[in-house]
């Protein structure tokens, strides 16, 4: 499954896997949605795992939306739901920041995998599975969300979480996060 890891020696930080796949494929706690703003699924990672977890996830967003999340799920902020008929037992959905040429959104992307990362731990969860946030549509460069996503958390400490999966669909992808390691 994976080819590359990294542990730090005596650390309470997650090990960090990479594997190159679908992320709706993976048997994780956590699976991480780039999700919009309006939690109701869209394209890219956040229509895939809409369509693979079925009308639950969307059901337990428009939930969400009703409540405290009316005005959609600002960037940078994560939050929990059912995973529906994925193989994991819940998805933290995060929006990114659309990368700008002309505005530094380092800390938003990284606020990202931060708020995910503490929303899992608050769930108890072990295993994470990340996409590349921000690097399909929302147009960030993958060597520099790849550095940002690895920084982050190599940086964290959440208690519960032992392993973070970066699922990386092509082999581009896969080698600008290699090469963040």
């Amino acid at each position: 499954m994976s080819t590359a890891s990294d542990r730090p020696d005596g650390s309470d930080r997650p090990e960090i896997v990479l594997v190159r796949g679908d992320i709706t494929e993976q048997d994780a706690d956590v699976i991480v949605n780039a999700a919009n703003s309006s939690l109701l699924g869209g394209g890219g990672v956040d229509g895939a795992i809409h369509r693979k977890g079925g009308p639950a996830i969307l059901d337990a967003c428009r939930t969400l939306r009703a409540g405290h999340y009316g005005r959609g799920l600002p960037t940078g902020e994560a939050v929990a739901t059912t995973a529906g008929n994925l193989a994991a037992q819940w998805v933290v959905h995060t929006v990114g920041p659309v990368h700008s040429a002309q505005e530094d959104r380092s800390e938003q992307l990284a606020s990202c995998y931060r708020e995910s990362l503490r929303v899992a731990d608050a769930l108890g969860a072990e295993t994470v599975a990340f996409p590349a946030i921000s690097t399909g549509i929302y147009g960030w460069p993958m060597d520099d969300g790849a550095r940002i996503a690895v920084e982050t958390v190599r940086a964290s400490h959440p208690s519960s979480v032992r392993e973070v999966r970066f699922v990386l669909y092509d082999a581009a992808a896969y080698a600008e996060f290699e090469a963040a390691l």
